[in-house]
C-alpha cells in the first residue's frame, strides 16, 4: 500500500476541490463524516489517511462503533478511485466546483452550523447572490389546492425579484419552480440530493433543465451519485441555509419538508405555513405547525412582510370565463377539498343530469380539476 506522502505526491496538481470530490465518492460519505476527516487535515491529507486504512479517531465520534468497518470500507473503495480521473470527469461535465471559502461559495452558508465542504453547480452560480431567497417546500403527494398555491407563490415571488429555492421534487417543489419559471424575474435555485448527471425524479428532467438554464442547480453529491434516503434530509439543510424565509405549502404529518423546517429553525430562519382543510391528510403537518405557533401564510404579501420588503406581489390575471348559474352554486358547494359527484349531489339541489353538465363545464373552463373520480376547485 502506498504511503500517505506518496498518495499526496501522486495528485500534487489537484486543487483542494479535487481531493474533496474524490472523498465524496467514498461510500456513505456525508458532510459530518467528511468534516471529521478534515479536522486538522488538508483534503489531500484526508485522502491519504483514508488510503492508509487505519481507524480514524476523529471519525469515531460521528459513526460510533462502526469506525473500524467504515474506514476499512473506505480504504477498499479508494483503491478503485483515481482522484485525478474523478476531477477531470467533473470538469469535463461542465460543472463548477465550489469549495467552502471560495469567492463563489454562497455567503449565507459560510457560517452554517453544518456547511457543505464543496458544492457542485450547473447554471448561473451568481443566482444565489440575489438579495432575497424563499424556500417553498412541501409534500410530493400534494392536492390540487397545494399545487395551485405553490405555483402562484413561486410566480409571485419571482416576479417580485425573490429567488425561489426548492428541492425539485414532485409535487409542491416542482410546482413552485414551474410558477417561478413562468413568471420570469428572479432566477430559480434548485438543490438536489443526487449527482447533477442523475435526474431524480426522472419525470422532472425538463424542469431540471429549465432551472439550470434560467438559474442554478446545486448539490453536494458528486457525479454518478444516485438517490439515497439519507441524502434528502441532508440536502434539506442546504435549502434551509440558502433561504431567508421557508414556506411550507402542504405537508403530511411526517415528511421531508418537516426536516427542512427543523433545519430552518436551527438556523433562525422564519418559517411560514399555508393553512389547509382540516380533513386533508396533505395539510396535517402544516396545520400542526400553525397550532405550534408557526405564522400562517394567508396571502402572498405575508412572505414579503417576513422578508422586510415593501409592496405587493403581483398576481397574474384570471382569464377563465366567469361561471354562471348553476355553475357558481356548484363551485361554492365544492369548497376547496376534493369531492365527488355524489357528495356534490347532496349539497346542491340540482337534477343529476344538470349537475353532471355543470361539473363538465367547470372542468372544461378550468374551474375544476378531475383526478380519479374526485373533483377539486382550481384557484
Amino acid at each position: 500500500m502506498a504511503s500517505a506522502d506518496a498518495v499526496v505526491a501522486h495528485g500534487a496538481a489537484l486543487p483542494d476541490a479535487g481531493w474533496l470530490t474524490a472523498l465524496l465518492c467514498l461510500p456513505a460519505m456525508g458532510p459530518r463524516r467528511l468534516g471529521a476527516l478534515l479536522d486538522g487535515r488538508s483534503p489531500a491529507e484526508a485522502w491519504a489517511a483514508v488510503c492508509s486504512g487505519r481507524p480514524l479517531a476523529e471519525v469515531a465520534a460521528v459513526v460510533g462503533g462502526r469506525v473500524g468497518a467504515l474506514t476499512g470500507e473506505w480504504a477498499r473503495a479508494a483503491r478503485d478511485i483515481d482522484p485525478e480521473l474523478v476531477w477531470s470527469a467533473t470538469l469535463n461535465a461542465g460543472l463548477e466546483v465550489i469549495a467552502h471559502g471560495d469567492d463563489a461559495y454562497p455567503r449565507c452558508l459560510l457560517d452554517d452550523p453544518e456547511p457543505a465542504p464543496v458544492l457542485f453547480a450547473v447554471g448561473r452560480v451568481d443566482a444565489v447572490a440575489v438579495p432575497s431567497r424563499v424556500a417553498v417546500v412541501g409534500t410530493r403527494r400534494c392536492t390540487r389546492y397545494g399545487r395551485d398555491v405553490a405555483t402562484e407563490l413561486g410566480g409571485a415571488l419571482a416576479a417580485a425579484g425573490v429567488a425561489v429555492v426548492s428541492g425539485l421534487a414532485l409535487g409542491i417543489d416542482g410546482a413552485a419552480h414551474a410558477g417561478a419559471l413562468a413568471a420570469g424575474g428572479a432566477p430559480p435555485i434548485g438543490v438536489v440530493a443526487t449527482g447533477l448527471d442523475v435526474v431524480y425524479p426522472a419525470a422532472n428532467r425538463r424542469l431540471w433543465n429549465r432551472v439550470a438554464e434560467a438559474g442554478v442547480l446545486l448539490t453536494e453529491a458528486p457525479l454518478g451519485t444516485g438517490p439515497r434516503a439519507w441524502r434528502f434530509p441532508s440536502r434539506n439543510r442546504i435549502i434551509a441555509g440558502l433561504a431567508d424565509v421557508v414556506v411550507v405549502v402542504e405537508s403530511h404529518a411526517t415528511g421531508g419538508s418537516l426536516y427542512t423546517v427543523e433545519a430552518a429553525l436551527e438556523r433562525d430562519r422564519p418559517v411560514l405555513a399555508v393553512p389547509g382543510p382540516i380533513h386533508s391528510p396533505a395539510s396535517q403537518g402544516t396545520n400542526h405547525l400553525l397550532a405550534e405557533g408557526c405564522p400562517p401564510l394567508c396571502r402572498i404579501d405575508d412572505v414579503l412582510t417576513a422578508l422586510g420588503l415593501v409592496g405587493s406581489a403581483p398576481l397574474p390575471p384570471d382569464r377563465r370565463p366567469s361561471p354562471g348559474e348553476p355553475d357558481r352554486r356548484v363551485l361554492e358547494a365544492a369548497g376547496w377539498s376534493p369531492t365527488t359527484l355524489d357528495a356534490l349531489a347532496r349539497r346542491v339541489d340540482l337534477p343529476p343530469v344538470d349537475l353532471a353538465s355543470s361539473v363538465a363545464r367547470l372542468v372544461r373552463s378550468g374551474w375544476f380539476d378531475e383526478e380519479r373520480g374526485f373533483y377539486q376547485r382550481v384557484r
